[in-house]
């Protein structure tokens, strides 16, 4: 097989087997096209037959590129998956996989934005949008963020049978897995209002949202409308559309809400994902304390 069908195959089983999001399966695939590129297998054997020291090699020359430890990391996790992929297609036991460890990452936490900042990102973004409706359309979105806590991609997944809008929202989260989150008044009428404005039908089976020429719309416009927004508002770069999620999870736990039910409606696989927000939560507190507390030096 050549490089090209390899990797045909493999983002095949990443986007319908295993319904990876697209950005998952770009990167998946570059990592595999580079590391058939760099070992010169070209059958699933001998891709299966690559060992810890070839692996580790390719990564030391991809450090070399400039990789930094988070990048590594990620490359590693696709290739591990990509050669346990290689090893089925091969037929070959997994008894016997490369055992790779990945640099250490520092995970650092998320830093949320206002209740007002939020609202005034959304309302910004609509005001220096080049029209009506791509403004509505943008508020709407980061709407749905902030308001729901919806990940860019599931926002952006809603197709007009999501319509017509009630109470509730089902939501298609990561693998697949269906969940139900409250829509709130506020972005409900957000997205009424971009569905008055739009140029185009809502259509069943079409996306919700759509780009300027009727197609799906991208996750990069609304984060670059997002990046214009906070420069004008004069907030720094963490502000990015999925600071919003961040948001809605911290002000949620600040709330009093319970991390069971924090992680039905972020669609955590798991709650060590969703507790990282107790230290958010924390840190914020501590941001409030040091500002205000007259003894906190």
């Amino acid at each position: 097989m050549t490089c090209a069908e390899l990797v045909g195959v493999w983002r095949d089983h990443l986007a319908d087997g295993r319904r990876r999001s697209p950005h998952t399966v770009r990167a998946y695939t570059a990592a595999a096209t580079r590391l058939i590129a760099a070992t010169g297998a070209h059958d699933w054997r001998r891709i299966a037959d690559l060992d810890a020291q070839t692996l580790r090699l390719h990564l030391a020359a991809r450090r070399a590129e400039g990789l930094g430890n988070a990048s590594t990391a990620r490359e590693l996790s696709a290739i591990k998956a990509f050669v346990a992929f290689a090893r089925d297609q091969a037929g070959v036991g997994a008894e016997h996989a490369p055992r790779l460890r990945g640099p250490r990452i520092k995970k650092g936490l998320p830093r949320p934005v206002t209740p007002d900042e939020a609202v005034h990102l959304a309302a910004t973004v609509a005001e220096n949008a080049r029209e009506d409706w791509i403004g509505a359309r943008d508020r709407a979105v980061l709407l749905l963020l902030y308001g729901a806590g919806l990940r860019i991609a599931e926002a952006l997944a809603l197709t007009g049978a999501n319509l017509p809008l009630g109470e509730v929202l089902r939501v298609t989260g990561k693998g697949g897995k269906p969940r139900q989150v409250p829509l709130l008044a506020i972005v409900r009428a957000a997205i009424e209002d971009y569905l008055a404005k739009a140029p185009f039908e809502a259509e069943r089976a079409a996306p919700l949202f759509r780009g300027a020429r009727g197609g799906a719309l991208a996750p990069g416009m609304v984060q670059k409308a997002m990046a214009r927004a906070r420069i004008v508002l004069g907030l720094p770069a963490s502000a990015t559309p999925h600071a919003l999620r961040h948001s809605f999870a911290t002000h949620l736990l600040g709330a009093g809400a319970d991390l069971r039910s924090l992680q039905e409606l972020l669609g955590h696989a798991s709650l060590g994902s969703t507790q990282i927000y107790t230290k958010v939560d924390a840190a914020v507190l501590l941001d409030v304390y040091r500002s205000a507390h007259p003894r906190s030096d």
